[in-house]
């Protein structure tokens, strides 16, 4: 239950590439200045008070809980970079048109999918930890551990990149050692390879989460 957690967390992190800009609640430091640590600390925040203080609310209330991943999770993650390592080679070979409904199509469906899962958040749950190390604007990580019922604590890493004006995104997730960006960029290249970019696409819009589900079997079934 955890690790689909953990899972929850990071596809709400990369999953927002299709909501509109929400305003944030104010924060310490504007988000430009923010450090990737104190990114991931005020994600953490958000998540202790609009998602663990009303679970109960947001159960049977999937528009509002999808509404609050997107305000929490969308101004601190690098969409269009993740988008193009996701897609990997293909980025090149598809219009700028394809890479856009790739994202918008990809993220929507990860999101719907896996939003339910942050319902199993509590506060403490995400115990960011230390930093050391100079920032590298190229990838900087920070690690942080999901803590489970048990008092099992679940490797969650975030890699950050800056952007040109400034700001701190993430742009992977890393869990126990697999990389988010990895993962699917396997699955959708496999896909991609069978149906084509356009019917990829077209799968995603239409079907939605049956279309991850669908590459996620075939991927099991190819190894």
């Amino acid at each position: 239950m955890l690790r689909s957690l953990a899972i929850a967390i990071v596809v709400a992190l990369g999953g927002v590439a299709a909501a509109p800009a929400l305003a944030q609640q104010a924060a310490a430091a504007p988000a430009s200045q923010e450090t990737p640590v104190q990114v991931v600390q005020d994600i953490t925040h958000q998540l202790d008070v609009q998602i663990a203080d009303h679970r109960a609310e947001l159960q049977n209330n999937k528009p509002k809980l999808v509404a609050l991943i997107n305000q929490i999770f969308l101004p601190h993650f690098d969409t269009d970079w993740a988008s193009i390592l996701v897609l990997g080679q293909h980025a090149r070979e598809a219009t700028a048109e394809q890479r856009s409904r790739f994202a918008k199509a990809f993220y929507t469906s990860l999101t719907n999918r896996y939003a339910d899962g942050l319902l199993n958040y509590t506060k403490g749950t995400v115990k960011v930890l230390p930093f050391s190390g100079d920032l590298d604007p190229r990838r900087t990580t920070v690690r942080t551990q999901v803590i489970t019922s048990d008092g099992k604590a679940i490797a969650v890493d975030y890699a950050f990149r800056r952007t040109n004006d400034g700001e701190w995104k993430a742009y992977d997730v890393v869990i126990e050692g697999i990389s988010y960006i990895t993962n699917y960029r396997n699955q959708v290249d496999a896909e991609v390879r069978k149906v084509g970019i356009d019917q990829l696409i077209t799968n995603l819009e239409t079907q939605g989460e049956g279309a991850l589900k669908t590459m996620e079997q075939d991927s099991k079934q190819g190894h």
